[in-house]
């Protein structure tokens, strides 16, 4: 075997490798200085503007049309949570079992690899193009808007998201762990379930739990489906539902009036500060676990 002498390999001076190690790092923390900027800018935006919108009476009244006192986001904060629990009840069984079959019974094979491209697809196609896909197959069809479309929409946002996490954390496990409960008698879906699954977890939840942050900021596809009413959500399936993105959506953009400016902010702040509750409390809750282990 022919080897080239080290005296022949030609390398860079090292003036230029510490001068393009020094533009990488500099390069690095200019990017990351840029993102956190953003986002400090951003939360102090959305704070200081609607810090003076909230009080009790507007995280406890519903919402109601201009000059009509004591209005407030109850009926949306409760309308955004029927959408999306009722999403989670659609998305996350399925997804699960998706990314199971994904990550344990059809890794190599033709069908898995035509889902996880459909996936990865699907991750990336705008949810505007899902709320005018379900508002076609079901507000058109129903003739009317309701809170299930959105929660619908909203599931199909979800579920590839949930079932690539699922796959994901499934194949951090351990075949060792796969082994064992093969090697003790049980079958391949119990020591799927039973095992794999298990030692998962945390990750399987913290998956679910953060795409469910993700789909509740979602305004689009509840704009095609959903709508707005400023009732409140009894009647889910069968008429417009209050939900806090819309709400958003009309209060900051669509109203002229600079009191109902404020009210949007308001409620920008507060389903922001739900979204970050929502990632905080999952890293810190599932960091934790896994140091007791």
């Amino acid at each position: 075997m022919n080897t080239i002498p080290l005296n022949t390999v030609r390398r860079r001076p090292l003036f230029f490798r510490k001068t393009a190690d020094f533009g990488v790092r500099v390069f690095s923390v200019f990017a990351v200085t840029l993102a956190v900027a953003a986002m400090a800018w951003i939360l102090f935006t959305v704070v200081s503007r609607g810090v003076p919108a909230i009080d009790w009476g507007f995280l406890s009244n519903p919402s109601k049309p201009y000059g009509v006192p004591d209005s407030g986001i109850a009926n949306a904060l409760l309308g955004t949570l029927f959408i999306t629990l009722c999403a989670a009840a659609l998305a996350v069984p399925l997804a699960v079992a998706a990314g199971i079959y994904l990550s344990e019974f059809g890794r190599k094979s033709k069908l898995g690899a035509m889902l996880r491209f459909s996936a990865n697809v699907m991750m990336g196609l705008p949810s505007i193009i899902v709320g005018l896909f379900v508002y076609t197959i079901l507000v058109v069809t129903t003739g009317h808007f309701s809170g299930f479309a959105g929660a619908v929409a909203l599931a199909i946002i979800m579920f590839p998201l949930i079932m690539r996490t699922t796959e994901d954390m499934l194949a951090m496990v351990p075949d060792a762990l796969r082994e064992s409960g093969l090697a003790l008698g049980m079958s391949r879906a119990r020591t799927t379930l039973c095992i794999v699954c298990r030692a998962a977890k945390n990750g399987l939840l913290t998956g679910i739990l953060l795409s469910l942050a993700r789909v509740s900021g979602e305004t689009a596809p509840l704009l095609f489906t959903a709508m707005f009413a400023d009732a409140w959500p009894d009647r889910f399936f069968s008429e417009p539902t209050a939900n806090m993105p819309v709400l958003i959506t009309e209060y900051a953009t669509n109203s002229p009036f600079e009191e109902m400016h404020t009210a949007g902010w308001g409620a920008a702040l507060v389903i922001m500060l739900a979204v970050l509750a929502v990632n905080i409390f999952t890293r810190i809750a599932f960091r934790e676990r896994a140091r007791e282990r």
